[in-house]
């Protein structure tokens, strides 16, 4: 069975659900708060794990409760935990949230373990580990690490999908090693220095990243759908699921997962993106972030329900 290695952040979401988003100074009550597994890395690979990959982590924790909690999340949604580490002097890493009554959210990460992943922990060898087919990455952990990455995996020619979130322009040189760019319409707009308003402008980013040197690039598109290009120049534009949002938190991050499942597994570019797609339509619909993500079963029910729409 071909595999995925994600590496990246373990944080313990601490998610305050309010009706409105407070503004400058302003101190208000939250409905409810909940401590909830979450961090991109670890998101990404339980969605991954949880729509039918083998999946390995590379990350760290620190050695408190918190991250005992998130291994043991990491290990019940069949994700290996071996490539984890305990990072002695620090706590696990923490991300804020605040959800209002739309769904939207807003998050303020504090680092804590996450800072501390050095490039040696990222090494199959050191590790002991069989190679993965497909590494997946993202900015919550040191971008030093994250170079190196793709480099170390890049000359093994690996596939590498990166998700550059946080959003920051990377080196120009980086790109050349990247099988997939995915990103949302801010990020594209971050590292592509282009507008994003429109189809034909999201078109446009899409095009100066692949000319960057991207094999492939996805940019998700919330409500109005996604937009997919490669190198020959293929274009897709998909509409979303229709679905009643509860919580956007790990939509994107579902949606990285299930794309790289659907990759292992041989998919076509648009049944892939459909695959995916339904994976963070569902994700939407349900609070929180590890709690929300889908199993396999459920993705390919809703898929076998619904179609998209075509009027967005």
């Amino acid at each position: 069975m071909r595999s995925i290695a994600v590496i990246g952040s373990l944080n313990m979401d601490i998610v305050n659900r309010v009706e409105k988003a407070p503004l400058p100074g302003q101190t208000i009550k939250a409905l409810e708060t909940s401590y909830v597994p979450g961090g991109k890395g670890a998101n990404q690979a339980v969605a991954a794990a949880r729509a039918g990959a083998r999946v390995e982590m590379f990350g760290a924790v620190g050695a408190d409760t918190y991250g005992e909690i998130l291994l043991e999340n990491l290990r019940s949604s069949r994700v290996g935990t071996e490539s984890v580490l305990l990072k002695q002097d620090v706590g696990t890493g923490l991300a804020f949230i605040t959800v209002d009554e739309l769904g939207e959210n807003s998050i303020i990460i504090s680092p804590g373990a996450n800072g501390k992943v050095e490039t040696q922990d990222v090494q199959v060898e050191e590790r002991q580990l069989l190679e993965p087919d497909i590494i997946i990455l993202q900015n919550e952990i040191p971008y030093s690490t994250v170079a190196y990455a793709l480099e170390y995996f890049g000359a093994k020619g690996k596939y590498i999908i990166y998700n550059p979130a946080p959003a920051f322009a990377p080196p120009e040189n980086a790109f050349s090693r990247v099988g997939l760019l995915i990103l949302n319409e801010t990020e594209a707009a971050v590292l592509s220095g282009a507008e994003t308003g429109t189809i034909e402008e999201v078109h446009s980013a899409a095009k100066i990243l692949v000319d960057k040197g991207c094999r492939e690039v996805i940019v998700t598109l919330g409500a109005k759908g996604l937009f997919y290009l490669n190198r020959e120049g293929t274009t897709v534009y998909l509409p979303a699921f229709k679905v009643a949002v509860t919580d956007t938190t790990a939509a994107g991050d579902t949606f990285v997962g299930a794309y790289a499942t659907a990759m292992v597994e041989g998919k076509p570019v648009q049944e892939a993106l459909r695959f995916a797609s339904a994976a963070s339509a569902l994700t939407v619909t349900r609070k929180g972030a590890q709690t929300s993500i889908p199993e396999r079963l459920e993705i390919d029910a809703f898929l076998s329900q619904r179609q998209f729409v075509d009027d967005l």
